[in-house]
């Protein structure tokens, strides 16, 4: 399944769902619109974030400064835009 983005004039931008303090680590799926992503770190202190900009950074061979949350800082429900690229041509898989 493709990854759903939409383009910005800065790059592109992505629903997130985010699922902290999990056992596992990674990209786990998508439904709809949404990429679900699971992490291990818990939500406070904005650590749930930055892993997830760490699992963005990593799949997508960007620098993790490309990367910004622009909507749902305090959410599970994300909005995160990735600068300077157009496309994703990758798999959630």
């Amino acid at each position: 399944m493709e990854i759903p983005y939409k383009k910005t004039k800065r790059g592109i931008a992505v629903k997130i769902t985010v699922y902290p303090k999990s056992s596992q680590h990674g990209i786990s799926g998508i439904a709809g619109d949404v990429i679900k992503i699971k992490v291990n770190s818990p939500p406070a202190g904005g650590a749930a974030n930055k892993e997830l900009v760490e699992i963005l950074s990593d799949k997508f061979r960007i620098r993790k400064t490309a990367i910004k949350i622009i909507r749902g800082h305090t959410s599970r429900n994300k909005v995160v835009e990735i600068e300077g690229i157009e496309r994703i041509n990758s798999r959630a898989d």
